[in-house]
């Protein structure tokens, strides 16, 4: 028999054993509505206030501006829809042409409802160019949504550089940092 070796742990990753034994319970014992007013689901909904204290002092974040979604997909498509929906009058995004599918995906949907979305280019290494960005964005530009670090190439975009042409010019800035979380501060 042969066995199986997985090499796509970028993409998905067995479930580490301290994770299944903190999680257990939930999914047999306490399975109450967190949001009940009965003990039973108040019980969860304790479990739930920590998890999101954790991963707030995780992110340097306020409780209060975490929310949970079921995968990286949701959450990138959850905040992309809210961003462009803030500024319903600029109809230009800008993104990288190495994203996510959820996110590619996402903005090849939104060309089809009207927008204009600038692909940015990555050299031989997977850097972006900030000239490049530099040149794209415009009082236009609603969103310019970058990941972090690349799921295939490992490769670090300087989000704190990108961040700052987005503010100077108004548009939000959307950050897919799934990769890096817990990784890097």
């Amino acid at each position: 028999m042969s066995s199986i070796i997985y090499l796509d742990n970028n993409a998905t990753t067995q479930v580490a054993p301290e994770v299944v034994e903190a999680i257990l319970p939930y999914l047999t014992k306490y399975y109450g509505n967190p949001s009940s007013m009965h003990s039973f689901g108040g019980q969860v909904g304790k479990a739930l206030k920590q998890a999101r204290g954790q991963v707030a002092a995780l992110l340097g974040a306020e409780e209060s501006e975490i929310v949970f979604t079921s995968c990286g997909t949701e959450g990138n498509n959850t905040a992309l829809r809210a961003a462009i929906a803030a500024q319903p009058e600029r109809k230009h995004l800008i993104t990288t042409q190495v994203e996510h599918a959820c996110v590619l995906n996402l903005f090849k949907q939104l060309e089809k409802q009207g927008y204009t979305v600038t692909y940015l280019s990555v050299d031989r290494h997977g850097r972006l160019d900030l000239m490049e960005l530099e040149a794209a964005i415009t009082g236009s530009t609603a969103l310019v949504s970058t990941m972090y670090a690349n799921n295939e190439t490992g490769t670090i975009f300087p989000i704190e550089q990108i961040g700052s042409i987005a503010k100077e010019y108004g548009a939000a800035f959307h950050v897919d940092a799934v990769q890096v979380a817990g990784k890097l501060p």
